[in-house]
């Protein structure tokens, strides 16, 4: 750590991006720089037992760095983005009030809005029995009718969602049925609140898509290889709730476990819902004109991209 960290200026540093991109090993890095410690932002992330679906990076991966926010809950227990933005606002507190720098790292975009912009939603009432009956309509429809349903009320939410965004979609339709009033209104009046935290953020990303999708696929292989199949076997199990069972690697291979599909196929599946998801993530940070940018491939090497964003952080951080 090249000089303390001043706690009083309740600065956040944020690390987002698609997956696969580097994010954790930018977050410890910077996090080994400044003393700081890691809050993760990421939706499956929370659970225990599904560390190989969910990413968690592992002790060695950590670098002896503090992280927060993972495996805190069991696959069967369900997680709201009302809850997350308590616990781990509650987690970038604490953090700061020991004079220690939280830097934010994950790729879920709600999670991430919700958090940074203080998103009037997640205080909204959660109403159990419609979120059921919504579940069990997409398990018989799918997604695309309840979207078209949001369209209807909110069609502003809905112009940033697929059919395949089960959970957002449910949860703007449960806002509006709880409050009348559309997810994208309840946006719209928390942003015009002050900001809780001072916020740098950086985004990882490469600028020839191939290289990203590489990454990807030599990731799914190594989770093929860490024992995928052991862990996707133990949740079908379990029977894991319905946010756990949202987590991409599991679903994808139990086609495989209950003889549907070769492994081949269910590998390349599970390479193809990755790419697409990445595509997701990159399409909802996009519209976020505060992150700074770092295209790997525009560097000189990987290494001078990690350099890039630790200056920037460090102009943050002691400027």
């Amino acid at each position: 750590m090249e000089e303390s960290f001043n706690p009083k200026r309740t600065k956040l540093l944020a690390v987002v991006g698609p997956t696969a991109s580097g994010k954790t090993a930018l977050a410890v890095r910077l996090a080994k720089v400044f003393g700081g410690e890691v809050i993760s932002c990421d939706s499956m992330q929370v659970y225990r037992a599904m560390p190989i679906s969910t990413a968690v990076p592992t002790m060695e991966e950590r670098c002896g760095v503090p992280h927060h926010m993972m495996e805190i809950l069991e696959p069967e227990e369900t997680f709201s983005v009302a809850e997350y933005c308590k616990r781990a606002g509650e987690c970038i507190d604490a953090v700061t009030a020991r004079g220690v720098l939280p830097i934010l790292c994950g790729g879920t975009g709600l999670y991430y809005n919700s958090l940074v912009d203080g998103i009037a939603f997640a205080d909204t009432e959660e109403l159990p029995e419609l979120r059921e009956r919504l579940w069990q309509r997409v398990q018989q429809e799918g997604g695309e009718p309840l979207l078209e349903q949001l369209r209807e009320i909110d069609p502003e939410t809905a112009a940033r969602l697929y059919p395949a965004d089960h959970k957002r979609i449910i949860r703007a339709l449960e806002v509006y049925e709880a409050t009348g009033i559309p997810l994208s209104e309840h946006n719209r009046r928390s942003r015009e609140k002050p900001p809780r935290w001072e916020l740098c953020v950086l985004g990882l990303d490469y600028r020839d898509r191939a290289l990203l999708y590489d990454r990807i696929n030599r990731r799914v292989d190594a989770m093929l290889e860490a024992g995928l199949l052991d862990e996707a076997r133990r949740m079908m199990e379990r029977g894991a709730g319905h946010t756990a069972s949202l987590a991409i690697g599991c679903k994808e291979i139990a086609p495989y476990l209950q003889g549907q599909c070769t492994l081949e196929e269910a590998a390349e599946r599970l390479k193809m819902e990755t790419r697409r998801f990445a595509k997701r993530q990159l399409s909802w940070f996009r519209r976020d004109k505060r992150i700074q940018w770092i295209y790997v491939d525009d560097e000189e090497s990987p290494e001078a991209a990690l350099l890039r964003a630790e200056e920037i952080a460090k102009e943050f951080v002691y400027g």
